[in-house]
């Protein structure tokens, strides 16, 4: 075995299995985040963070992430009041994603469709039928009542 090899290993080693925080951002400088709802478990939301929004999230315990469409950072809830407040954050084991744990204030709505999970369709098949989209939730809050400048 090489020295490469070995040190290839102890780095490896040192991501899964150390203390240190090494997040490993994409070519983009982003992370992906999956968000769940703490009390349940329940997937509310995916998105994505860079170094600031994880920062900030760490920081102040308020969920932060960069909007690849906008391409700006947003603090989760700031416009419609259904902030995202951290419970817990993990890493998977290479570092390359991240969990949150939250609780949301306000509707306790994620989605920015009003809905309190952004998951709120699932595929549906039939018998010679394509696949469709069924909805399995109403929205808790008017969007367009709360999003007037989007």
């Amino acid at each position: 075995m090489t020295g490469n090899s070995k040190n290839t290993n102890d780095e490896k080693a040192a991501l899964e299995e150390g203390a240190e925080l090494s997040p490993r951002f994409d070519a983009n400088g982003l992370i992906t985040a999956v968000v769940a709802d703490s009390r349940d478990n329940a997937v509310l939301m995916l998105a994505h963070m860079n170094d600031e929004a994880l920062r900030l999230t760490i920081e102040t315990g308020i969920a932060h992430y960069w909007s690849r469409s906008r391409k700006k950072l947003w603090k989760k809830g700031e416009t419609s009041g259904n902030l995202q407040m951290v419970d817990e954050i993990r890493v998977d084991c290479d570092q390359d994603a991240v969990l949150l744990k939250v609780r949301v204030s306000g509707a306790d709505a994620t989605c920015h469709t009003g809905r309190r999970s952004c998951f709120y369709r699932k595929i549906a098949t039939g018998a010679g039928q394509p696949p469709r989209l069924e909805t399995d939730s109403s929205p808790l809050f008017d969007p367009s009542a709360v999003y007037k400048d989007h």
